[in-house]
């Protein structure tokens, strides 16, 4: 008996031709299509951030914020000084009114950026 694997648009292709796509639905501020695609491509290659932060970014940017938090925490774990990670977690933290929890990355962020305090 032949099992036979489905593959939709999502999906479909090389994994540098679905990070094309991805990019394309994100840029066409299609992030529900991005997130679609980015899951798949983030399932094949964890390690790399690249992926997993426009997912975080689609997520963010589509409201599905407990999902934008699980993979930045993710990257921020594995890469404690990735200053956009940071910036994201915090303002994404802050949209769910956690503004106490927030703080801590969004002063990391700005620190990582040289964004220092004029005296």
């Amino acid at each position: 008996m032949e099992t036979r694997v489905e593959t939709t648009y999502y999906d479909h292709g090389t994994p540098a031709e679905r990070w094309e796509r991805a990019r394309q639905f994100f840029d066409a501020k299609d992030y529900a299509g991005a997130a679609r695609v980015l899951t798949g491509l983030v399932e094949e290659v964890p390690e790399q951030t690249g992926p997993r932060l426009l997912l975080a970014r689609a997520y963010y940017h589509s409201a599905q914020l407990r999902r934008a938090e699980a993979e930045l925490l993710a990257i921020v774990e594995r890469d404690p000084v990735e200053h956009y990670a940071r910036l994201l977690l915090g303002r994404t933290l802050q949209r769910q009114a956690r503004h106490a929890e927030a703080e801590p990355h969004l002063r990391i962020a700005s620190a990582l950026a040289g964004d220092f305090p004029q005296e």
